[in-house]
């Protein structure tokens, strides 16, 4: 089966998983965190890309980012890879790729599913049974998000911006969002769609990526088995 083109259109949020080859942990050391931090802000930089959640995990990360030009945020992910792997390769005597594969990617509708895509992120660990509380884990956005705990790497969405008037009364309005019990419905959501790179968001959202693109955002059903007799 044809893998499902890659789109990448400027300006729309972009929800990323990255997972390490076969399940096996792409971060061992606290250095490995640091350095995977270090390249990322310089890719996103070089390619002009806002990151606005993040997540390191043991064995795979999470972004939510917006390009700033079509079809940059590959770019980003290569640069990362090629300077995040050479050094992991070099430093645990390895060689060979770290990565599974391609990442996956879903472009996220800015109306309520961006913020919910920043909650998905960065309660990983919680659902991972790591910790008890997404600010008891170091390794994602959710203290700068949530604590105002400085960032360079970090850019608000507009979402994230009209919470409140104030860095205050955002981050406290911010941090009320993970105690909201409906956000079942659209963890799934959100999981679906970077799982089968297809858009989170509302019918409209997605009727909108589909003109723009051409690229259908509803997984054709699959056919009738054949008798092979």
């Amino acid at each position: 089966m044809a893998r499902r083109p890659r789109i990448c259109p400027a300006g729309y949020a972009q929800h990323i998983v990255q997972r390490g080859n076969n399940r096996c942990a792409c971060f061992v050391s606290e250095d490995d965190y640091v350095a995977y931090a270090h390249w990322l802000a310089q890719g996103a930089k070089k390619y002009d890309i806002a990151i606005h959640a993040w997540v390191m995990m043991t064995n795979h990360t999470h972004l939510l980012v917006t390009p700033g030009d079509d079809n940059t945020v590959s770019l980003m992910m290569q640069y990362l890879g090629r300077h995040y792997v050479r050094r992991f390769n070099s430093i645990y005597n390895r060689t060979g790729t770290l990565w599974e594969g391609r990442y996956k990617s879903s472009l996220v509708d800015s109306h309520r599913y961006a913020l919910a895509c920043y909650r998905y992120i960065e309660n990983n660990p919680v659902k991972a049974n790591m910790v008890a509380s997404p600010g008891e884990y170091r390794w994602s956005s959710y203290h700068a998000n949530a604590r105002g705990v400085d960032s360079a790497m970090l850019t608000a969405h507009p979402c994230y911006e009209q919470l409140a008037k104030s860095k205050q009364a955002r981050r406290r309005v911010y941090s009320q969002l993970f105690d909201n019990p409906d956000a079942g419905s659209l963890d799934t959501e959100i999981r679906w769609g970077v799982t089968k790179n297809l858009a989170a968001g509302s019918e409209k959202f997605k009727a909108e990526i589909q003109t723009l693109t051409g690229v259908a955002q509803a997984l054709r059903p699959r056919g009738p088995k054949k008798n092979l007799g």
